[in-house]
């Protein structure tokens, strides 16, 4: 039975590593998601909500 201990404790530390691995994989997907929406979608919504306002301004100095 002693190697078969063996490869269950080595199969436990491989799995502990992987674990490990998947934790810190999630972290960067996290991230990642939180960057994008930072950087693209904050600023999608700010130039719908300012758009319309530049066009108004804009077509009333042009005297549309």
């Amino acid at each position: 039975m002693e190697p078969l201990d063996l490869k269950i404790e080595e199969l436990e530390k491989k799995i502990e590593k992987l674990q490990h691995s998947i934790d810190i994989l999630i972290k960067i997907f996290l991230w990642t998601l939180i960057i994008n929406v930072v950087l693209f979608v904050l600023p999608l919504l700010g130039l719908v909500l300012v758009l319309p306002q530049f066009i108004a301004n804009y077509s009333t100095n042009l005297n549309f």
